[in-house]
This record gives structure tokens, sequence and C-alpha cells, in this order.
């Protein structure tokens, strides 16, 4: 007999992935770093744009248990069958991971996560960077204007309509659909333990 899928609320640990994007990276780790119970998750892109912006692996593993994009199946990946998840956090999100996600390919640590999290029924926030007709960003040496391309707004709006995922555009939104996960979170885990 097959063991029951956990429940979308079951886990009491955030998967945080991170992806190949300095925007909003500084202040998605730092809100990362200021909730408990997180584990990131960092693709390949990730793992190089990180010490561009100050950040080793050394120093992430201080405050965080921290699995890499290292084998073809995302192993990593299995631990959302094994309940120990609520949430799937994609912070910040590059156009690239966006428009995989939009478009259903899940090769990356990151992608992966959020299919499966998305077919398990947990919810998947995502941070994309490319919102907006001009988005102003940090690069590693300077600040720089970009104007996002019609697919990547394309992309966003298809992201949006997938089941089990939440777009947000900036860190107040971000910091706010947390807020929101962690009160739902602990409503069901209040209302299940009486």
């Amino acid at each position: 007999m097959n063991a029951p899928c956990p429940s979308p609320l079951a886990g009491s640990r955030i998967a945080w992935a991170i992806t190949g994007s300095g925007h909003g990276l500084v202040e998605s780790l730092a809100l990362a770093r200021s909730l408990p119970d997180v584990d990131l998750f960092l693709s390949a892109a990730a793992e190089e744009v990180l010490p561009q912006y100050g950040h080793t692996l050394d120093a992430l593993r201080a405050d965080f248990k921290v699995f890499r994009d290292k084998s073809a199946s995302a192993i990593p990946v299995g631990q959302l069958y094994a309940g120990v998840y609520h949430t799937v956090v994609i912070a910040p999100a590059t156009s690239n991971t966006v428009a995989k996600c939009a478009l259903g390919i899940s090769d990356t640590l990151p992608t992966n996560m959020l299919a499966q999290a998305g077919k398990l029924g947990i919810l998947s926030i995502v941070f994309a960077c490319d919102t907006e007709p001009v988005v102003v960003t940090r690069a590693p040496h300077d600040w720089v204007t970009l104007r996002p391309r019609r697919i990547e707004l394309d992309h966003v709006a298809r992201l949006r309509e997938l089941d089990h995922c939440q777009v947000v555009c900036n860190i107040p939104e971000l910091e706010a659909a947390l807020a929101a996960r962690r009160n739902k979170v602990s409503d069901t885990w209040n209302t299940s333990s009486f």
C-alpha cells in the first residue's frame, strides 16, 4: 500500500531556493535569516553569483542547512515527500527560472522544488525579478537599470496562473506573503492540536 502524501501544512520548515539573480539577493538572504527553520536550496547559478555579493558557502552554512544542485535527479527534493516543508520560497528568481517554472520545466534544484511542491499542494512563493517595465537593481559593483522584455513579463503572468504558486514583485511583498503564510501555518497547527 502506498504511503499517504503529506498534507500541505505537514512540515515545520521553509525550503528557500536561491537562483542566479543578484536582484534582491542581499535582502532575500537577510529575510531568510530573520525566520526560524529555513533551509537553503542553491542552484548552480546561485553558487556562482553568491560570492559576487559577499556570501560564501561556509558563511551560509553557519546559518542554514544548505543543499546544492549537485545531482541530476535533484535528490534533496525528496524531503518535500517526507513532509519536512510547509512552504517553498524561490527568492530571488531569475527570468530563466521563472520561464522554466511557467513552462513546467524542472531541470534545476529550484525548478524541481516548485514543480514537486505544486504536485503535493505545498505553497510556493516566488520573488520574480523581472516584473515591471523598468527594474533598478544592484549589480556586484554598481546599480543598473533593466527593461524586461515582453517575454519575461509574459512568463511572470503565466507563473501567476500555476496552482499553489504565489508571485511577489519586491521584498515588501515577499515579507507580507511570508507573514500571511506564517499566520496560516500557525492557525492550522493551533486548530489541529485541539
